[in-house]
């Protein structure tokens, strides 16, 4: 039994717990296999480990100009919300100059989009992030551009030396040698081969014909990859997360992913940001299984770290067992021994990877993948409790840590289809627009922004989000036991913790149906979280121990969990 009436603690966390202390001195190891490491070994950890990201889609976070698009000075403006929120780095979804409303199209290499504001505008975001002392990833694209760049053009004019700056080919591939999406067993040549009337000739795309793959192994197109990511790293940045890594070479119908041509070249790749700025990140979406993402590690000379996305699957599927939140560039294959529980599993893999545990980053979802609250079923407020579950799962989860922006507040999306549901305008408070503009109509009712036409579903949505009251960040400071709340405070034990780090052992259990305990352990300092996965109260007096007293129990009253409920149990 807990020292103390667990009736009493609850109301007095009430009003303490969600205040994060002040923030200690984090122990940081690579992975369990070196956490004897010596102490030298362990203050020489990259910044990046243990590390709190915060994934920003600019279009929507916060627009100051009063155009209806989310902006470089509104980014600024909301630095003191990350701040409070605990984020240690900020990753922005494309930022340069492109033709669509998603950016992964560039036109230029060296511009930032106009609709976010001007290069100046930019170079103050990133003074003023760091000042606060977060760092800046970019978000860079190197498999492909726009069609409509000049180089091109130019390449489909058979200009020097742009001509083969572009995979090309007369003939369009048979049906039946395998052409197709990289990521899928199709044999669909249309898919990725083009033809362009200029030029007569087809040309790679893998993600379709407006956004043609760049020739990377044309010295001029490498050195130019490199050109661009120095200008950036010059402005300040702090690294960049590396779109779609596993396409940058394609050989054939059977070599279009995961060739040891491309481990090589972002080998190269990474030995050059190195040589600008030695604590320059590179983080590449790597949308596939643990065993072939590890290999982006590269031994040592890849990518510093790759996106996990089997942990995100593993905990939504905790919380709704018929989640089907499919692989849209990637393949994972689901597969499940049966012998572990998945969270335990999910670790064992990163573990047994050619990679070290240090290379993965957990997160839930990102701008390719629907909101976690649209998975989950149940009232909203039965949603907002399955979020704080999934938000536990994810903090108790060994790496560096991705949010997506509203995710601490249970952003949802109004339905799926267009990826623009899953990118929608951040809810800052219950004014106009959800706070998010002035705007009469924000980005997403601009139907010029979008290249297939459909109804206007924002103002419905926005009203219906209002009107459920709690889902905006405005109100959910003000409630101590919010989804907000416990974001920040499980942001702040990860940093306070040392048991929370890369070094600390991980053991999920299962006391009783419906029951997950997982505890978090080093050198003594332990953490316990119990999450009640079930529509019912449970009893949970067996999980109590004289050595741990609760931080979070707001869902916790006489021994009894809540349906839905979390507790969390540290020692002193």
């Amino acid at each position: 039994m807990l020292k103390t009436s667990l009736t009493a603690l609850a109301l007095a966390l009430a009003l303490t717990a969600c205040k994060p202390a002040p923030q200690q001195a984090t122990v940081v190891t690579a992975d369990k296999a070196v956490a004897a490491a010596s102490a030298s070994a362990v203050q020489q950890a990259p910044w990046w480990d243990d590390a709190v990201f915060y994934q920003i889609w600019p279009r929507s976070f916060y627009d100051t100009s009063g155009d209806g698009h989310g902006d470089f000075n509104g980014m600024t403006a909301k630095l003191p919300y990350l701040q409070e929120l605990g984020i240690d780095a900020i990753w922005l979804t494309p930022m340069f100059e492109a033709p669509s409303y998603h950016g992964y199209d560039f036109t230029e290499f060296y511009q930032v989009e106009s609709d976010y504001g001007s290069m100046a505008e930019f170079e103050a975001f990133i003074q003023a992030a760091d000042a606060k002392g977060m760092k800046v990833i970019l978000d860079l694209v190197i498999n492909h551009i726009s069609r409509e760049h000049e180089w091109f053009s130019k390449s489909a004019e058979g200009v020097a030396p742009y001509k083969d700056y572009f995979v090309w080919r007369k003939d369009l591939p048979a049906k039946g040698e395998g052409w197709g999406h990289a990521w899928d067993t199709n044999d669909n040549p249309e898919a990725v081969w083009h033809y362009d009337e200029r030029r007569g000739e087809y040309y790679y795309a893998a993600f379709g014909a407006t956004q043609p793959d760049l020739n990377l192994e044309h010295p001029d197109v490498v050195a130019e990859m490199k050109k661009m990511a120095k200008f950036w790293l010059d402005k300040g940045v702090a690294g960049f997360r590396l779109d779609a890594v596993r396409f940058v070479m394609e050989s054939g119908p059977d070599g279009q992913a995961d060739l040891p041509e491309t481990i090589d070249y972002w080998r190269d790749f990474n030995a050059y940001v190195k040589s600008i700025n030695p604590e320059a990140y590179l983080v590449g979406e790597a949308w596939v299984d643990i065993p072939v993402a590890a290999k982006y590690w590269g031994n040592g000379e890849g990518l510093d770290q790759g996106f996990d996305f089997e942990v995100g699957y593993k905990i939504i599927g905790q919380l709704q067992q018929d989640a089907g939140n499919s692989a849209q560039f990637g393949t994972i294959s689901g597969t499940q021994s049966g012998e572990l529980h998945p969270l335990q599993e999910n670790l064992q893999r990163r573990l047994d990877s050619s990679a070290p545990l240090a290379f993965f980053t957990p997160f839930l979802t990102n701008h390719d993948q629907e909101r976690v609250p649209f998975q989950l079923t149940g009232d909203r407020a039965t949603v907002l409790q399955k979020s704080k579950l999934a938000a536990a799962m994810l903090f108790s989860s060994p790496g560096t840590k991705y949010i997506y922006y509203g995710e601490e507040i249970g952003l949802t999306q109004a339905q799926s289809g267009h990826d623009v549901y899953k990118r929608a305008p951040m809810l800052w408070s219950t004014d106009s627009q959800g706070g998010f503009t002035q705007a009469p109509l924000s980005w997403v009712e601009q139907k010029e922004l979008f290249t297939i036409a459909f109804d206007n579903w924002w103002p419905d949505f926005l009203q219906q989000q209002l009107a459920q009251g709690g889902n905006t960040v405005a109100e959910q400071q003000s409630q101590p036991d919010s989804l907000w709340r416990l974001y920040q405070f499980l942001i702040a034990q990860k940093k306070q913790r040392p048991e929370l780090t890369l070094a600390g052992s991980y053991q999920v259990t299962e006391p009783a149906a419906g029951l997950l305990q997982i505890d978090r352990e080093l050198n003594g300092s332990k953490t316990r979280f119990v999450l009640n996965l079930s529509a019912e109260q449970q009893a949970i007096s067996n999980l109590l121990s004289n050595e741990l007293t609760a931080s979070w129990a707001f869902d916790l009253q006489d021994n009894q969990l809540s349906a839905y409920g979390l507790l969390v149990l540290q020692s002193n």
